[in-house]
């Protein structure tokens, strides 16, 4: 029964009212990385007793530059559910986006000792992060909403297909100086305004070899989406910057929702209720989540990410649009 109600969670953030393409292109092409929500739902809830949770993407034009509003909001939520579970977790994100995610940290009640910043320069960092830091004891390292670097010729054999990597292909649409590059949607390279927090993922198998990944975006550019190959991004993907964007970076399992938030917000509730124990949730309704938003929009600041504009909208969407995913979840938990 759990598993068959997580299902149509699934179901719920498939949907694209941004017009963002990945989800609208299922129609034609398929499903991406159908029942990854579950299997990552279920392993946490069996598994997890630390877990660190990536967000923050920097939107360097933005009105003023920030942190955009898709990724602290799910983040945080989901760090409260694990943590009503008795799962130890850590926050962390860069220096340009912290101030958003403190801002939900204080609007959700989670513990700012919690929060860690990512440095700039992180080398040096790294080895301690997992050796003596917090990453020591991790079991489950999570990506919300984080932008990753795009694909390099070596990058794309090395994903799982049932062709031959299309190099050639590659090469005549991705110029050197675009790959390996952290891109935003309009496929401009934002690598000085982003910390390199994607080399979490790199070093993991180093430092926790048992340690499982999941990575939730919406837009081909964020980590996690390197579980699908580039040319099939590639071919859902609108526009001249399809091609580049594509991030490398794989995870165990990849939640594609139409906006980030929400695959977040799935796998809060997924999560709890394959504990049998959802009621956490029950008093995080439609206007608590819009006070989060507005109090990251406040205090952080934080921006649209479509927009660029400091509102209290997530992705451009009204936020009747927005909540309706969280709202049919709410209803399949018997809350609404």
């Amino acid at each position: 029964m759990p598993k068959q109600i997580i299902e149509q969670f699934e179901r719920l953030i498939r949907r694209d009212p941004a017009n963002r393409g990945l989800i609208a292109g299922e129609e034609v092409h398929g499903p991406l990385c159908a029942g990854h929500l579950t299997e990552a739902a279920f392993h946490l809830a069996e598994h997890a007793t630390h877990v660190v949770l990536l967000t923050g993407f920097y939107v360097p034009h933005g009105q003023p530059p920030a942190a955009e509003t898709d990724g602290p909001p799910g983040t945080l939520m989901l760090a409260r559910a694990l943590e009503s579970l008795g799962v130890e977790v850590t926050v962390l994100t860069d220096e340009l986006c912290f101030p958003a995610v403190q801002a939900a940290a204080t609007a959700t009640g989670f513990d700012a000792e919690s929060l860690v910043v990512f440095p700039h320069e992180s080398h040096s960092w790294l080895p301690d992060f997992f050796e003596i830091g917090r990453g020591r004891s991790l079991t489950h390292l999570i990506s919300v909403e984080r932008p990753g670097p795009s694909h390099t010729l070596e990058s794309l054999p090395q994903q799982r297909r049932t062709a031959e990597p299309p190099l050639d292909h590659f090469s005549g649409l991705v110029p050197a100086a675009s790959q390996n590059r952290c891109h935003n949607m309009r496929g401009r390279p934002i690598d000085e305004h982003t910390a390199e927090t994607y080399r979490l993922f790199d070093q993991l198998l180093k430092y926790r070899p048992d340690a499982k990944t999941i990575g939730i975006g919406d837009g081909g550019n964020e980590i996690g989406m390197g579980a699908i190959p580039w040319e099939e991004l590639h071919r859902r993907l609108d526009g001249e910057q399809a091609a580049r964007i594509p991030c490398r970076i794989a995870t165990d399992w990849t939640i594609v929702a139409g906006v980030s938030n929400w695959g977040a917000y799935a796998l809060a509730a997924a999560v709890l209720l394959a504990r049998n124990d959802v009621e956490f949730l029950r008093d995080w309704d439609a206007d608590r989540e819009l006070s989060i938003i507005t109090q990251i929009v406040k205090h952080g600041p934080a921006v649209d990410g479509i927009t660029a504009r400091a509102e209290p909208t997530v992705d451009g969407l009204p936020f009747e649009t927005y909540i309706q995913p969280w709202s049919g979840i709410r209803r399949l938990l018997r809350f609404e």
